[in-house]
């Protein structure tokens, strides 16, 4: 991450120091949906870890095993303990990477998932992106200063060599609670400049700057949001075919990471 303030700017510069030099031993995978997740799981042979790191109740899942030289942590929310669908939104995904932070330490986050794409920006059905700036869409505050602070803004964690030898696509993501796009939402990701749009990138932005771990950020487009088709629907008929996408697109990530330092990325 590249957070803003001088402050954080500076602890994050210490930290990157710190470990420019060593290869990247430990990295932590936050994935919102189980249809998400488990492609990657059996991708990479995790295994589901019976004496949970978190605290007793929380439906928060957690994989770990290893890939090379790199310890791979995977953590999905889990299902909601009351209606039993993935635990999706911003609430969640800021729970999860804090507590995964706290237990697991890794190195470096991956943030992996579908989002809705603008074609007005060039997205495509498919199209995988690895995001360069994320901000927040739905938290309108307009009193001076407090609307910056509503719209989070948070720049990834640079990583030029990646996005050079996978050539995938780049662009910025707006984050909101919501599915659809009211009017008052779709001014906000006009301002915000936004390729694709999601329900968790920038929460996880905002903890992991917090906690300062670098992070990138890795979303697939299963629905255009300014399109003809409903979102809803449009989601539910792309979704196995673009996790698979996002599945190979997350395997290459880990693949160019592997006995790379976070300053070779």
């Amino acid at each position: 991450m590249a957070p803003h303030g001088n402050g954080s700017d500076a602890a994050l510069e210490a930290m990157v120091a710190q470990v420019e030099k060593h290869p990247i031993s430990s990295i932590l995978i936050i994935i919102a949906m189980q249809t998400e997740a488990l492609p990657v799981v059996n991708k990479f042979q995790l295994t589901e870890n019976p004496h949970s790191p978190f605290p007793k109740g929380v439906p928060w899942v957690h994989y770990y095993g290893s890939y090379k030289d790199i310890k791979i942590n995977l953590v999905w929310p889990g299902k909601d303990v009351t209606l039993g669908v993935d635990s999706v939104g911003s609430v969640s995904a800021s729970l999860v990477t804090y507590a995964s932070i706290q237990a697991l330490e890794p190195d470096l986050i991956i943030n992996a998932g579908t989002s809705g794409g603008f074609k007005a920006k060039g997205a495509e059905i498919g199209d995988v992106f690895l995001v360069s700036h994320l901000a927040f869409h739905d938290r309108r505050i307009p009193i001076p200063v407090f609307d910056l602070y509503g719209v989070g803004l948070r720049q990834a964690f640079s990583t030029p060599n990646l996005l050079k030898v996978l050539n995938l696509k780049t662009g910025k993501l707006s984050t909101g609670d919501s599915l659809d796009m009211s009017p008052q939402d779709e001014a906000s990701i006009t301002a915000n400049d936004a390729t694709v749009k999601d329900m968790e990138g920038a929460a996880v932005a905002y903890v992991a700057d917090l906690l300062k771990v670098p992070a990138i950020f890795v979303k697939a487009v299963t629905d255009i949001v300014d399109g003809e088709k409903p979102t809803a629907e449009e989601f539910l008929q792309n979704l196995a075919a673009v996790t698979a996408k996002l599945d190979q697109a997350v395997s290459q990530v880990v693949d160019f990471i592997s006995g790379k330092c976070l300053s070779e990325l």
